[in-house]
């Protein structure tokens, strides 16, 4: 009987049998070569901006520590999620730090506390005085079965940045804006049509019930004291003070005093409408500021900052949108080495002066807010020290829920604002007070709608 291979060499061309042996050597090549070693411990990302400043701490960190280096893995941000749950599911490999952003942790405390893949560091924070040492609220996304499983990376705190250059011409004092109602009244006069064609081309904020603004949509239900989750993480997208905010948002949306406009952030068409002038003011957290100087350099001098109006006299002039933590996987090998690796990227003072310059993210550790870059002039804001202003607002940003499903919850929160801007026009009401028992009826839907699904958990049926 012929071998396989005198069988093959009777079929190919000798120049097949070539190629077939080159393959085959390859790939013994490939398995038997020594794969170059990545040193310490591994670091998981998602974020290019995050990396180019994390390649320059972590080589810093090296030079100082041979003894515990570290490497930085950067992942397409759907592919981290998928294999961050993977390796938690199914044990497959995962970083030993991992930086996770706030839609990405749900699904990791979905189960019991013993299924959460990271390590609980609440002893750790306490022991060393870091719960103190740390804007409070900026625990709560990552805080789960009352235990904390990340380091925050952010506060996130949110001001209105303006059109100055605009609103000035206008001859328009901001200063007399107290109120979400004051900031219609004061600037409306700036709802322009400029081509003459009976329909509005200048709209003072950006905001839509588009996917893309699901995350600012809950921003603004945050500071006007709304939630939809509680304490205990049971849903509560049906509370009055949810309807009344629904209701009002419709009118800011559509009808007679409409006031918004869809300019989605971090898009060329959005950006293009801001350099237009189409929209006067936007929702900014602080790392938008970073995200703003870098893709319109044209507005430089043109913005300003503000603390946000708020929803009724004496409520809260900020709120919070994004978040990113750093967590140690259960599977690291040394605790204390990853520990030593999250404080110095996430808390020294030297960490917190680069992310701040590279993309304006001012650090959740207080100590560091005396830091001079904070302190100091930008350009860009006409010369405002949008450090100072945006640390004034931090010690007030909202908490925010760590739920599984806070996801799908914000989506039937939008969902129900589209049914109600439907109501509104269609019926022709749009008044606030008049739209509020549809608003309330819209809730009451989606609040049945996820109990029924959270009553499937048993699991979550008995977290606190």
């Amino acid at each position: 009987m012929k071998s396989i291979f005198g069988r093959m060499l009777m079929v190919l061309s000798p120049g097949g049998c070539i190629i077939l042996l080159i393959a085959g050597l390859s790939t013994l090549v490939i398995i038997f070569r020594p794969l170059p070693g990545l040193e310490g411990q591994a670091v998981w990302i998602y974020t290019p901006r995050h990396a180019e400043i994390y390649k320059r701490e972590l080589a810093q960190w090296n030079r100082l520590h041979p003894d515990n280096r570290a490497h930085l893995g950067l992942f397409e941000y759907h592919a981290f999620q998928r294999r961050l749950l993977s390796g938690f599911l199914a044990g497959t490999p995962v970083g030993d730090l991992i930086e996770v952003e706030r839609n990405m942790i749900g699904p990791t405390f979905t189960g019991t506390f013993d299924d959460v893949g990271f390590v609980d560091l609440t002893d750790h924070l306490r022991d060393e005085g870091l719960l103190e040492q740390i804007n409070a609220p900026s625990f709560s996304p990552w805080t789960s079965h009352g235990r904390i499983f990340g380091i925050p990376h952010d506060v996130h705190p949110v001001l209105l940045a303006y059109r100055a250059d605009l609103v000035e011409a206008a001859g328009i004092d901001v200063s007399k804006i107290e109120t979400w109602d004051d900031f219609y009244r004061v600037l409306s006069p700036l709802i322009k049509d400029l081509d003459g064609d009976g329909r509005p081309d200048r709209f003072l904020l950006n905001l839509s019930t588009s996917p893309l603004q699901a995350e600012l949509i809950e921003a603004l239900l945050l500071q006007a004291g709304g939630e939809l989750f509680d304490g205990q993480k049971r849903p509560v997208l049906d509370s009055e003070l949810n309807a009344h905010v629904l209701a009002r948002l419709a009118t800011w949306l559509v009808g007679p005093r409409r006031m918004c406009v869809d300019a989605p952030e971090n898009t060329a068409a959005g950006d293009a409408m801001r350099v237009r002038g189409t929209v006067i003011a936007s929702v900014m957290p602080d790392w938008l500021a970073g995200a703003w100087k870098q893709h319109m350099p044209t507005l430089s001098g043109k913005i300003k900052l503000m603390p946000l109006p708020a929803w009724e006299k004496g409520g809260r002039h900020t709120t919070v949108l994004g978040g990113t933590m750093i967590g140690i996987a259960k599977t690291a090998p040394d605790f204390e080495k990853s520990w030593a690796i999250a404080k110095y990227l996430y808390l020294s003072p030297q960490s917190a002066e680069a992310l701040f310059r590279g993309i304006c993210i001012i650090s959740p550790v207080k100590s560091n807010w005396s830091l001079p870059v904070y302190h100091q002039p930008d350009p860009f804001f006409c010369g405002q020290k949008i450090g100072e202003l945006f640390i004034a607002q931090a010690p007030d940003v909202p908490l925010r829920s760590s739920s599984p499903y806070n996801t799908l919850a914000l989506e039937k929160f939008d969902d129900a604002l589209v049914s109600l801007c439907d109501y509104a026009t269609r019926e022709n009401r749009y008044d606030a007070g008049e739209l509020e028992p549809e608003a309330r009826r819209l809730l009451g839907r989606a609040q049945a709608d996820m109990e029924r699904l959270i009553a499937r958990n048993v699991f979550l049926a008995s977290q606190p």
